[in-house]
């Protein structure tokens, strides 16, 4: 028995458990309150996808005589030929039958629908090497044409990743949702009550908090909800999470809460445990009684928003290490969609979640929801203190994998989280979102690659200078271009998020952008990227003062959700008929190829000539380096130490004292040689210099300590000994 159940429903991802109710969890450690946790997504998908239930969705196919495409006649045809395999190929994408992975990549092991029509190379995705990669993608293809089936004959609203989407996307209005949840019960409705039924027969809380990151969950909440109040009326049900932090800050029918009592905005810690309290102790003599932290609540037939409490929020550092125990982490499946090594980052492997500030440190983009709680209210976590939960979630998990969730990780603290992590020897791997910003030089992206840092995205946007100002991005193109070099020349991949249609953007905008794009993969600075149209919502800048950017929204009367808001620009652009396009561009792009076709070759309509000189980005990362060095930045050097050997050379009467001093690092080895006095000073320095020192030394104390015993240190620091010294691993930070 638990006090409180804490729930995210279908579905989220495959591969990872999103990690909301992992961060409650840890909280609730702290407070010393008993919770369970479940992840109704996995638990449902792995229910779905098994023999035993798809022999049961044949025969209601059959039945229903739903079969009507070529494809899922054909993959019915296959019935036996799918059903066979299925439960191996589950167990082999939860990394528990490796050597299956031969089997599969044998031609024709596994049936193929359309998923297949347009199979990668696998040679050039994989290598003759990538057995493992090769045989999931293919798995992968084949569960996705399974999904075509259960989509087109079972259920509609089914996707991977997320359920019933459309009816929580810009659900201004509650009616078509509550209309849907008076219809009977899906198919994976029946799956996912019956699991949740299980679990509240063992677990009995006395609260159930259900946590809602996206409008592809929304549906299913509502549907736990509405199975517990039929069947335990006086069980108190909480929503929070990102889809009501966002969407419903302004919810105002009361139908809402037939199914939830509670529904809390914002940082979920202080809301729940003053819930908890509410519900646990509900007298008059507890001093959390009738005292609420951003919750909307139903108060004499009326949704009322209750802020009541004068406590504070828990800072970052207050809230305790995310615990994932109770989530079935050996059984979620790693898939690649595609053969492109930056987006299997999020569909393969299981990633512990962990966020290095609340909120962003920037918090100017005028497309962001800058004005929410979740962007706004800036806290970093100290190094340290990050350090040790990653050492905390890899006990408990097993994994050293970490996703950094941020909205744009801090080039600071992403500085001293991987000295920290050099610092306790640690063998880890991880990645986050970052702005590209002029921080990332070459010498902190080599720091950042040699803590673990496997993969970096950021938004590069609109990849012109002007959007890019109109966007207080706080970045130009030439930045950009120069900061991806510095992060590939590390090898750290670099993924991009890129937008069109932004308000004002022209035609010949977007051509030039694509341009840029175009030269930015071709010199080999990025690896991966994805397009997106730009949405208007109602909490970022341009949704609360569009006239200043020349769009007209389109308001609704809003009783459920608002966050995006229809509009028209003023250009008056169809930018949606460039979608096409774009993506086709850019999935050649990220193959290495199409880069000698005209652009116009990607567009089925005529569009203006690029303006964008062919050599641009080039001309960028041609630019001059900016040899100067701040006295305060610190100097690190991340090599071992060399072996000795004390030379003696005399030439002319002269009689000179050197020291041969030879660097191994895990590629090659080099050597440098010095005046004995020198090379003394250097290797007494080199040690004072590794991570592992208290206190790092700074540019100007290396300076002044260098002209103690010796004269011009510019001439030294800029000699070839240096040189070869920055080259493997002597860093200024």
């Amino acid at each position: 028995m638990k006090d409180i159940l804490l729930i995210t429903p279908p579905f989220t991802q495959l591969n990872t458990p999103y990690p909301a109710t992992a961060y409650l969890k840890g909280f609730l450690n702290i407070k010393k309150a008993a919770a369970f946790q479940m992840d109704l997504g996995i638990e449902v998908i792995l229910e779905l996808f098994s023999k035993k239930t798809f022999m049961e969705l044949f025969d209601i196919a059959f039945e229903k005589d739903s079969i009507v495409s070529e494809n899922c006649e054909r993959i019915y045809a296959l019935k036996e030929q799918y059903l066979q395999p299925l439960d191996e190929v589950i167990r082999f994408l939860q990394g528990k039958n490796q050597t299956f992975a031969r089997q599969i990549c044998t031609d024709n092991f596994l049936p193929r629908a359309s998923r297949f029509e347009q199979l990668d190379d696998m040679d050039w995705a994989f290598g003759s090497m990538g057995m493992q990669d090769k045989a999931k993608h293919i798995a992968t293809l084949y569960i996705e044409d399974l999904s075509d089936f259960i989509i087109e004959c079972i259920d509609d609203n089914f996707g991977f990743s997320r359920y019933a989407e459309r009816l929580g996307r810009s659900a201004n209005s509650f009616d078509e949702l509550y209309e849907q949840l008076h219809t009977e019960p899906t198919f994976i409705d029946n799956i996912t009550i019956k699991i949740l039924e299980e679990r509240l027969k063992t677990v009995q809380p006395k609260l159930i908090c259900i946590s809602v990151p996206f409008p592809g969950n929304l549906y299913s909440a509502f549907r736990c909800a509405q199975f517990i109040k039929s069947n335990y009326p006086k069980l108190p049900v909480s929503m929070g999470g990102g889809f009501p932090n966002t969407e419903l800050r302004s919810v105002s029918d009361i139908r809402v809460f037939e199914f939830f009592d509670y529904i809390t905005l914002d940082d979920g810690e202080l809301p729940i445990e003053l819930l908890i309290s509410n519900v646990l102790n509900p007298t008059s003599e507890n001093p959390d009684h009738d005292l609420f932290k951003r919750t909307f609540l139903l108060e004499n037939g009326e949704v009322t928003y209750k802020n009541n409490s004068t406590r504070s929020d828990y800072r970052q550092m207050e809230v305790g290490t995310p615990d994932y125990s109770d989530l079935l982490l050996a059984d979620y499946i790693s898939v690649i969609e595609i053969a492109n090594p930056m987006h299997s980052l999020w569909s393969d492997g299981r990633w512990n979640k962990l966020t290095m500030a609340h909120g962003c440190y920037w918090g100017r983009c005028t497309f962001c929801d800058i004005s929410l709680d979740y962007i706004k209210t800036y806290q970093p976590v100290a190094a340290r203190l990050l350090v040790d939960r990653m050492e905390e979630l890899i006990a408990q998990t097993g994994e050293n994998g970490f996703h950094f969730v941020d909205e744009a990780a801090p080039p600071s603290l992403m500085k001293a989280l991987a000295i920290e992590i050099i610092k306790r020897k640690l063998s880890l791997t991880w990645w986050a979102n970052i702005r590209f910003e002029k921080n990332f030089t070459r010498d902190l992206c080599m720091l950042l690659k040699a803590s673990g840092c496997i993969a970096i995205s950021g938004g590069l946007e609109v990849a012109s200078d002007r959007l890019l100002k109109l966007i207080e991005k706080g970045v130009t193109v030439a930045q950009v271009a120069q900061v991806t070099r510095n992060l590939t020349e590390a090898n750290i991949m670099v993924h991009s998020y890129l937008m069109y249609g932004y308000p004002t953007q022209t035609i010949q905008e977007t051509v030039d952008s694509l341009e840029m794009v175009r030269q930015l993969f071709e010199i080999g600075v990025l690896q991966s990227g994805f397009w997106h149209q730009f949405a208007l919502t109602a909490h970022s800048p341009i949704g609360l003062n569009p006239s200043e950017y020349g769009v007209t929204p389109i308001f609704k009367d809003i009783t459920f959700a608002n966050n995006d808001v229809d509009f028209k620009d003023k250009t008056g652009i169809d930018h949606s008929k460039f979608s096409y396009g774009l993506k086709k561009s850019l999935f050649n792009f990220m193959h290495g190829i199409g880069f000698e076709m005209p652009l116009q070759e990607w567009f089925d309509f005529k569009i203006p000539k690029t303006q964008i000189k062919t050599n641009l980005i080039q001309s960028y990362l041609g630019a001059e380096p900016n040899f100067t060095i701040q006295p305060t930045a610190k100097v690190l050097w991340l090599g071992g130490m060399p072996l000795i050997d004390e030379q003696i050379k005399t030439k002319r009467g002269i009689t000179r004292h050197q020291l041969k001093m030879t660097f191994h690092d895990t590629t090659e080895t080099f050597q440098i040689i010095m005046e004995k006095e020198m090379g003394e000073w250097l290797l007494n320095v080199l040690e004072q210099l590794t991570p592992h020192q208290e206190k790092q030394t700074s540019f100007a104390q290396l300076k002044n300590d260098f002209e103690t015993y010796f004269e011009d240190f510019e001439l030294f620091w800029f000699s070839k000994p240096i040189r070869q010294l920055k080259e493997h691993g002597l860093l200024v930070l």
